[in-house]
């Protein structure tokens, strides 16, 4: 099977994937991923995640170009998906949703602690915040571009949240792994159950040496 349909496979499983597990809700929410350097597959305008048929999902280029469109044009959104790639070469995949307790965080000033357990530690090491621009304009995308390298997680304030790794499965768990947190840190305050984290040191231990995963290399 050629790369690009291994690709676009693999975008319809995430999409039901996020509808099942409530990642994402009616037409809110787009995703792409990667298929050469400089070429990546993002959902059409419109489209149900749940859903999504071989031209649901567009190719274009970071040039801002589409192929095989047959009229379709590709996520208001791209904007966003399109700084990411520019901006780091390693990520192969990128999810936007709104997810209900990451949506309420990401709408409040409430900040994602990082050393609760060991997902939090590896896929939330660092979540930045992005102000909130109106959806689909170029201020988000600007505004996506100044944050794209300090984190992995960004939390669209008012709006949503962005995720991207170097595979459509870990951006999945990254996703997954940030909605349970917040779904925590919400019940946790809710219910006056204080959580008690891990130690800064116990953390930076874990990242270098448990083999979990290999310790991310940030450039800034």
């Amino acid at each position: 099977m050629p790369h690009i349909e291994r690709v676009r496979k693999e975008l319809q499983h995430t999409g039901k994937y996020m509808m099942e597990y409530e990642l994402a809700w009616g037409n809110a929410g787009n995703i792409s991923a990667r298929t050469e350097n400089d070429r990546y597959l993002i959902t059409a305008s419109g489209t149900f995640l749940g859903e999504l048929d071989s031209p649901d999902l567009i190719e274009c280029d970071l040039a801002g170009r589409s192929y095989g469109t047959e009229g379709r044009r590709p996520s208001k959104e791209t904007p966003m998906h399109r700084a990411v790639y520019e901006n780091r070469p390693e990520i192969g995949a990128v999810l936007h949703a709104s997810p209900f307790y990451s949506t309420l965080v990401a709408s409040s000033k409430i900040e994602i602690p990082s050393n609760w357990f060991v997902e939090t530690m590896y896929y939330l090491e660092r979540v930045e915040r992005v102000p909130y621009y109106h959806p689909g304009s170029d201020a988000l995308g600007e505004g996506v571009r100044e944050k794209v390298k300090l984190a992995n997680v960004l939390l669209l304030e008012n709006h949503g949240v962005l995720v991207y790794d170097t595979t459509i499965r870990e951006a999945r768990m990254a996703l997954q792994t940030l909605e349970m947190a917040c779904r925590m840190l919400v019940v946790s305050q809710s219910a006056g159950i204080p959580i008690s984290g891990l130690s800064a040191a116990t953390e930076r231990d874990f990242l270098d040496k448990a083999g979990y995963k290999p310790r991310r290399v940030w450039t800034v």
